[in-house]
């Protein structure tokens, strides 16, 4: 019998979003989460990902909205217009990620809780071990999963996939099935249909096993965590790894510390970084070339400078892009435009309005050539070009920066960098308040 109750507290007013596919896992979770809803004043966001790769996505996302009338929930969705080259899998859980990061954000949520069920952390596990990975990664994923103002939490982690479908059936849950878990070419795929059905065959209760042999690593992981910490102390100056002191660390530290450094560029479950890209690194770090670097997955590169080694992430070629503002915009880059209540914050992050002196609704877009801004402060206009100088905006930065604009294109804020003439200062009249973060 499964009662979600049991696995996890929940706690009166709790706002939480849910990454909800419509198949037999995600529409469990969710019906399991009406069912309390009301005991705990629970505020449920649905936020559903259209991966736009099968025809029946545009009727499970029509499917999912009206269900979501039906039972008062709030309903947020979004479209894959578009891959690259990476991993399929991959590249759409890093977008998934984004959006329900930015739900996170946007209703200010306690929760991000997805469905994943004993059968994808055998699988996880499995995936990794045959890949290669650190004992944390070993560990597969966790059922609670502290990030920066909130929590990923799996409660449904200790039941299998056949007790959700058991589920499902007797509480009358419709549900889709997605046509592509069947298809072979998908790495998780193979573990689903041939490597589960043998360790279960095996001992039909594994997933517990399998649970225990994660918090057996993850506790393990925990105790190592503060031998890398302290040589994280020694050898870490910024975001730079000083490596005349990193090579005098152990071996064994060496490698949990650029697992460590790398964690900050991958999500808590993603299977990208195994043991080859760590040697990379490595190789890279001992070599006799003063400079160098080595490509990772996900356009991370690992920069080395004489006695210093930098990760970051490559800039993405964005060559353009313009959103019309309501309250809320997730920029490309991540970054976040947000109309909020008010601050007393002064900085070039916030920008508040008359709108009685501009023209709604206001466009977020990249440059173009030409433009040009009435600054705050100064007699006239200037170059959006001259401002980027002025500010030593990097030139892989200033074509994708933000440009705030009203519907007759006059530039009313350039985010992070300039206040405009219409900038209201906090004894003005204003009724829009705008922060960049």
């Amino acid at each position: 019998m499964i009662n979600i109750e049991e696995n996890f507290e929940f706690k009166p007013n709790d706002t939480i979003v849910i990454g909800c596919s419509s198949g037999p896992d995600s529409m469990a979770l969710v019906d399991m989460l009406l069912k309390i809803r009301e005991k705990y004043n629970l505020s449920l966001i649905i936020a559903h990902v259209n991966h736009n790769v099968r025809k029946e996505s545009y009727e499970e996302a029509k499917f999912m909205e009206q269900y979501c009338k039906n039972n008062e929930l709030v309903f947020e969705t979004m479209v894959i217009e578009e891959y690259g080259d990476d991993n399929f899998h991959n590249e759409a859980r890093n977008i998934r990620y984004n959006f329900f990061e930015s739900l996170i954000r946007k209703y200010a949520a306690d929760y991000l809780m997805t469905a994943h069920h004993g059968d994808d952390l055998i699988e996880t596990v499995m995936m990794r071990l045959v890949r290669g990975s650190n004992l944390s990664g070993y560990s597969g994923f966790k059922k609670v999963v502290p990030m920066e103002g909130y929590k990923i939490v799996r409660p449904l982690i200790h039941y299998t996939k056949e007790e959700l479908e058991d589920y499902d059936k007797l509480n009358d849950v419709k549900y889709f099935i997605d046509s592509s878990n069947d298809k072979d070419k998908y790495t998780r795929n193979r573990y689903r249909k041939y490597v589960i059905p043998f360790l279960k065959d095996e001992d039909c209760n594994v997933h517990h096993k399998f649970l225990k042999f994660s918090e057996e690593l993850s506790n393990a992981s925990k105790f190592i965590d503060k031998e890398r910490d302290k040589a994280l102390d020694r050898c870490l100056m910024g975001n730079s790894l000083n490596l005349d002191k990193f090579i005098q660390e152990d071996k064994f530290i060496q490698k949990e510390i650029l697992y460590y450094l790398l964690s900050e560029f991958y999500q808590d479950d993603l299977i990208l970084v195994n043991d080859k890209h760590i040697d990379l690194v490595l190789n890279l770090i001992y070599s006799n070339k003063a400079n160098g670097f080595v490509n990772l997955p996900n356009e991370v590169v690992a920069n080395k400078s004489y006695n210093m080694l930098e990760l970051n992430r490559e800039t993405l070629e964005i060559t353009s892009y313009e959103i019309e503002f309501d309250d809320y915009v997730l920029l490309p880059d991540n970054h976040v435009i947000e109309k909020i209540l008010d601050t007393s914050d002064n900085s070039n992050d916030i920008c508040r309005l008359n709108s009685e002196e501009i023209t709604l609704p206001l466009i977020v877009r990249t440059r173009k050539i030409g433009d040009r801004m009435m600054v705050k402060g100064l007699d006239g206009s200037k170059k959006v070009k001259d401002i980027f100088i002025d500010k030593k905006i990097k030139m892989d930065k200033r074509d994708a920066w933000p440009i705030v604009v009203d519907s007759r294109g006059k530039i009313v804020w350039i985010p992070g960098i300039k206040k405009s003439a219409y900038d209201k200062r906090k004894v003005d009249s204003y009724d829009i308040v705008l922060k960049y973060s």
